[in-house]
């Protein structure tokens, strides 16, 4: 990734984002901002990787309770097909937001001050990342509570780094 200067004439800013040329057409350039962001903004938490987190294992749930039509019955095959691929392209999104959303908060976040008092730090994180990707190949309800497992474990951590006493709460 290159940072380039961009500038937005009509709203006169001048801004350094990190970017990504999608084509590179003299006559139709397109270019895709991303963050979070390597802005030393400031603001990190595992909340967002927690959600990702439940969506994953509520998707996993639904997957693995989601009972099978008579195959002769192409309407109720055609419906379950449909909603499985749902259930399983937004369980695949989810586990790679999360997966997203820890790495920045161990590449970003934590610093080797952290990894002092936390030794086994790389180590949960980096399982956590297994965890996500374990979790967008597989049907695992063992594997997505593992992974709520690791984000809890990845709450606290944060929370103590911070010097707060911040509770663990599940959205559903």
């Amino acid at each position: 990734m290159k940072y380039v200067r961009v500038y937005r004439a009509k709203f006169d800013i001048l801004c350094l984002i990190r970017m990504r040329v999608i084509r590179m057409d003299i006559d139709d350039l397109k270019i895709v901002a991303e963050a979070h962001c390597d802005g030393p903004c400031g603001v990190y938490d595992p909340a967002s990787a927690r959600i990702a987190g439940e969506a994953v294992q509520s998707m996993t749930n639904k997957m693995l309770a989601l009972e099978c039509p008579d195959t002769g019955n192409s309407e109720a095959m055609s419906a379950y097909l449909n909603t499985m691929s749902r259930y399983a392209a937004i369980k695949e999104q989810e586990a790679q937001k999360c997966k997203d959303e820890l790495l920045v908060l161990w590449t970003d976040f934590f610093k080797p001050q952290h990894l002092e008092n936390n030794p086994n730090l790389h180590t949960i994180f980096w399982e956590a990342a297994k965890l996500c990707s374990a979790c967008k190949v597989e049907v695992s309800s063992v594997h997505a509570q593992e992974l709520m497992d690791a984000i809890e474990a990845i709450h606290h951590l944060f929370w103590a780094a911070k010097g707060r006493d911040v509770p663990w709460v599940r959205a559903s």
